[in-house]
C-alpha cells in the first residue's frame, strides 16, 4: 500500500476510559431486573447475556485498534522505515501484540465463566460468577495501560505527518542545515515552512506542491544532515536519510557558496560523497545557493575545483539566490525536465513497453503496379487557388505587420475601420453622454443672448406693474374662496349635530362627571333661545329630589311573617342537613372515615382523585422481556 491515510485512525482510550465505556454500555444495552423467584434457566440466561455482551464489546474495540493501525509489512517501505525511526518498530509491534493477547484472554475468560454459569443453581451464585468474569476482563485491560497510552501517542503523531505519495513526481531537497532548503520550497510552492538563521529549524519532513507543464509536482523539504556516520545520526537526520533511500525523486543537493551556514564548501562536498550511494538511479542536481553574496565565478581556485569535478562527473551545477529569487524558477524547470526524462527512460526499460509494442502493427500500403496515380483536383478548385495566390500578392498589409515595422512608433487606431456615411466624420470629437442622453442635443449656442433678452423683458414687466396687479386679483379671489369654504364647514357641522340629536334623542344623557353649570346662566341662555321657565326654584328642587331618590338602593324589608325554621336552615352546614340528632351525626362521620382508608393507602387525596403516579421507571423494570430488539430503550 503506497499511500495510507493516518488521519482517520480512531482515538485510543486510556485503560480506565476503556473499562468505563464497556461497563456502561453493558449496563445500558442489557436487561437490568431479575428476581430470585424466576426460573433458574432464566436467571442463568440473564447473567450469561451480560458476560457475553461485555466480552463482545471488548473484542470489537480491540479489533478496531488492530485493524486500523498500519502493519509495517503491508505499507510502503518509506512509511515502514519512517515509523521505525520515529516510534521504534519493536516497541510498536509489541504494543499491538499486547492488544491481540488481551483480546484472546478476554475471549477465554468469557468462555470459561459462561461454562461455569450453566451449572449455577441460585441467583446469588450466578451473580457472583458474572461479577468475577467482568472483574477479570477489567483487570486484563488495566494491565494494558502503558500500551494504550503509547498507541494513542503514536496515533496523534501519525495524524500530524504530511501526506507523502512515494510514487508520484517528486523533487527532494537535501543538504546541510541552514543552506536555504526551506526558503527554496517556500518560493516554488505554497508551503509555509519556518525559516530561521540557525541550524535544525526544520525538524521533520514538509511537503509542498507546484505545477509545471500542467502536471502536479510534489516538493519534499528534509531536515538538515550532518557529515558523520549513520550510527551517530539522530532521529531528525534519519528522516531525511529515509526519504532519500525510498522515494523515487529528482534530488536537489543545495550548497551554500557564502559558507554562512557554518560549514565550508569542502565539508559540504564531503557530505555529498558520504550520502552519494543514496542518489543512485535518481536525477541529481547540485544547487549553488546564495549567489547574492558570492557568485560561482568569484570563488577561489581551490573551492572552484570541487564544482569542476561535479561537471566532469556529468552532474549539472545550477546557481540561484532565494533572497533575490534569481535562478529559482530555472532550477525548478531543470529539475522537472530531468525527472520527466528519467521516468520515460525507466518505463522504456520495463517489459510493459515491449508487450505493448508487440501488440501494435503499422500497415504501409504497397503499389499494385508501376503506374502513378496522382490525386484528382477539380478545375474550379485550381482556379480558386490561383485567384487566392494573385490576391495574396496584392493584399494589403495586416495591422500586425504594420506594428512590427513601426515598432515603438505604432499607435493603435480603433476608428480606422469605422463604417460611417461620411468618411470625414470618423475622427470627430465624440459628444458626452449623461444618463443615456447626448449632452450636445440640449446645448443651444445662442443661449446667452436669449437669456439677456428674457431678463430685459422681465424688468419691463415689473416696471409696468404687471405682477403687482395679478397678486391683488389673486388675493381677492382667494379671500372669496376661503369665506365660502368656512361657511360650508359651519353648515356641515350644524348638519352633523342635528343628525346626532335625532338619532340619540331617547338615549342621550349628560355625563356624571360633567362640569357644573351655573343656574342663572342656564336660565338666561334658555330665555335667549325663547324657552319660558315658570316656578324656577320649585322645579329645580323637585327634579334634584327625584334624582337623588332614584339613585338610593331600595331596602328590602324582612317579612315578619316568614317561617323562623326556614331562615335557620339557610345557615346550616351541608353535612348536617337531613340529620335528626347528634348520635346520627357521629355515626355519619365514622362511616366517612372508614371510606377514606383505602384511598389513603393508594395515596389519593379523595374520592375525586383519578391521578395514577408513574412510580416505576420503565428502563429499570423492563427485565421481563426475553429475546428481541431492545433498541427502544
Amino acid at each position: 500500500m503506497s499511500h495510507y491515510n493516518f488521519k482517520k485512525l480512531t482515538v485510543v482510550p486510556s485503560s480506565k476510559d476503556f473499562v468505563d465505556i464497556v461497563l456502561s454500555k453493558t449496563q445500558r444495552k442489557t436487561p437490568t431486573v431479575i428476581h430470585k423467584n424466576y426460573k433458574i434457566s432464566r436467571i442463568r440466561q440473564f447473567y450469561m447475556r451480560k458476560v457475553k455482551f461485555a466480552q463482545q464489546t471488548f473484542h470489537d474495540k480491540l479489533s478496531m485498534i488492530l485493524t486500523e493501525f498500519p502493519k509495517l509489512e503491508d505499507i510502503h517501505p518509506f512509511y515502514a522505515d519512517l515509523m521505525n525511526v520515529l516510534y521504534d518498530k519493536d516497541h510498536y509491534k509489541l504494543a499491538l501484540g499486547q492488544m491481540n493477547t488481551a483480546r484472546h484472554l478476554i475471549d477465554n475468560v468469557s468462555k470459561d465463566y459462561v461454562r461455569l454459569m450453566k451449572y449455577g443453581d441460585t441467583l446469588y451464585r450466578c451473580k457472583q460468577l458474572k461479577k468475577a468474569a467482568l472483574g477479570r476482563m477489567c483487570t486484563i485491560m488495566k494491565r494494558q495501560k502503558q500500551s494504550l497510552e503509547y498507541l494513542e501517542q503514536v496515533r496523534q503523531h501519525l495524524s500530524r505527518l504530511p501526506s507523502i505519495d512515494p510514487n508520484t513526481r517528486t523533487l527532494l531537497i537535501c543538504g546541510f542545515p541552514n543552506v536555504g532548503k526551506s526558503s527554496f520550497i517556500n518560493k516554488i510552492t505554497r508551503a509555509d515552512v519556518e525559516v530561521q538563521p540557525y541550524a535544525f529549524t526544520t525538524k521533520s519532513l514538509y511537503v509542498g506542491h507546484t505545477d509545471y507543464k500542467y502536471l502536479r509536482w510534489q516538493v519534499l523539504d528534509t531536515p538538515g544532515i550532518l557529515d558523520h556516520s549513520l550510527e551517530d545520526r539522530n532521529t531528525i537526520e534519519m528522516q531525511a536519510i529515509t526519504a532519500l533511500a525510498h522515494i523515487r525523486a529528482a534530488v536537489l543537493y543545495v550548497m551554500d557558496l557564502s559558507e554562512q551556514c557554518g560549514h565550508s564548501i569542502q565539508e559540504q562536498v564531503s557530505l555529498f560523497n558520504n550520502i552519494k550511494p543514496l542518489f543512485a538511479n535518481k536525477p541529481l542536481l547540485v544547487i549553488a545557493n546564495k549567489i547574492d553574496v558570492v557568485r560561482l565565478e568569484e570563488l577561489d581556485a581551490s573551492k572552484k575545483k570541487f564544482f569542476d569535478e561535479f561537471e566532469s562527473e556529468s552532474i549539472p551545477v545550477l546557481s540561484m539566490s532565494t533572497l533575490t529569487e534569481e535562478g529559482v524558477m530555472d532550477v525548478r524547470a531543470e529539475a522537472c525536465e530531468r525527472l520527466l526524462a528519467h521516468r520515460v527512460e525507466t518505463k522504456l526499460k520495463t517489459k510493459k513497453v515491449a508487450d505493448i509494442a508487440n501488440r501494435l502493427r503499422v500497415a504501409y500500403p504497397s503499389q499494385r503496379d508501376s503506374k502513378e496515380r496522382p490525386p484528382f483536383i477539380p478545375e474550379s478548385v485550381l482556379k480558386k487557388r490561383a485567384e487566392m495566390d494573385t490576391d495574396s500578392k496584392k493584399k494589403k498589409k495586416l495591422l500586425r505587420e504594420v506594428e512590427l515595422e513601426m515598432d515603438d512608433e505604432y499607435i493603435l487606431d480603433l476608428r480606422r475601420e469605422w463604417d460611417l456615411q461620411k468618411e470625414e466624420e470618423k475622427y470627430d470629437v465624440l459628444p458626452e453622454i449623461w444618463e443615456g442622453h447626448n449632452v450636445a442635443d440640449f446645448i443651444d449656442p445662442d443661449i446667452m443672448e436669449k437669456l439677456d433678452a428674457l431678463e430685459k423683458e422681465e424688468e419691463l414687466r415689473e416696471a409696468a406693474g404687471f405682477y403687482a396687479s395679478d397678486e391683488s386679483e389673486e388675493d381677492e379671489e382667494m379671500m372669496d374662496i376661503r369665506e365660502k369654504a368656512s361657511r360650508i364647514r359651519e353648515k356641515k357641522g350644524i348638519m352633523m349635530l342635528e343628525s346626532q340629536e335625532q338619532r340619540g334623542a331617547n338615549r342621550s344623557r349628560l355625563p356624571r362627571t360633567g362640569k357644573k353649570v351655573d343656574k342663572s346662566r342656564l336660565e338666561s341662555e334658555m330665555e335667549a333661545l325663547g324657552v319660558v321657565i315658570e316656578n324656577k326654584s320649585e322645579t329645580h328642587y323637585a327634579r334634584s329630589k327625584t334624582r337623588s331618590a332614584s339613585r338610593k338602593p331600595l331596602k328590602r324589608k324582612r317579612d315578619e311573617s316568614e317561617d323562623p325554621s326556614r331562615s335557620r336552615s339557610r345557615s346550616r352546614a351541608r353535612d348536617l342537613s337531613g340529620v335528626r340528632d347528634a348520635a346520627m351525626v357521629n355515626k355519619i362521620r365514622k362511616i366517612a372515615r372508614k371510606a377514606q382508608k383505602p384511598m389513603a393507602h393508594q395515596a389519593k387525596k379523595g374520592e375525586g382523585d383519578r391521578v395514577i403516579l408513574n412510580m416505576m421507571p420503565k428502563h429499570l423494570y423492563s427485565g421481563k422481556r426475553k429475546m428481541g430488539k431492545t433498541s427502544h430503550r
